[in-house]
């Protein structure tokens, strides 16, 4: 039997960083995204967010890839943003996304920050929150 627990920190954005979500809007997204991440069979530890990205820690599966993962959550929540017609014309993710691996002596960290977005774009945006982000990876690689 297969043992597999690799985490990682997910976060995407909308297209061209648009801030779609009011905090209704996104509190329902995250809502079916968690449920659709359990009719998946993808193992969501966190989600949170704010106006124009989310942030999922999430941990793969021993067939899944992060590549799947992204697309199978990103593809379906913009569909079912689309069919509840909360926005003029159609909705799209950014094409790309950041993910980081976690280390598991990390993961009540990551799922602090993660749970206190809100608090956190109160005071920083986004912007600098995505450089900082690609700072710490750049540093374990260093």
């Amino acid at each position: 039997m297969s043992y597999v627990r690799i985490w990682v920190h997910l976060v995407f954005t909308t297209k061209n960083r648009e801030p779609y979500f009011s905090k209704e809007i996104r509190d329902r997204l995250i809502s079916h995204i968690i449920s659709n991440a359990k009719v998946k069979d993808i193992y969501l530890e966190a989600i949170g967010g704010w106006s124009e990205h989310l942030h999922l820690l999430i941990s793969l599966g021993r067939e899944q890839t992060i590549a799947k993962v992204a697309m199978l959550l990103k593809g379906e929540s913009a569909h079912w943003l689309n069919q509840q017609k909360v926005f003029r014309g159609k909705f799209y993710w950014q094409d790309d996304y950041f993910a980081l691996s976690v280390s598991e002596y990390l993961v009540e960290k990551v799922k602090t920050y993660i749970s206190n977005q809100e608090e956190h774009h109160r005071a920083r945006p986004f912007s600098d929150e995505f450089d900082r982000l690609k700072e710490i990876a750049v540093r374990r690689l260093g």
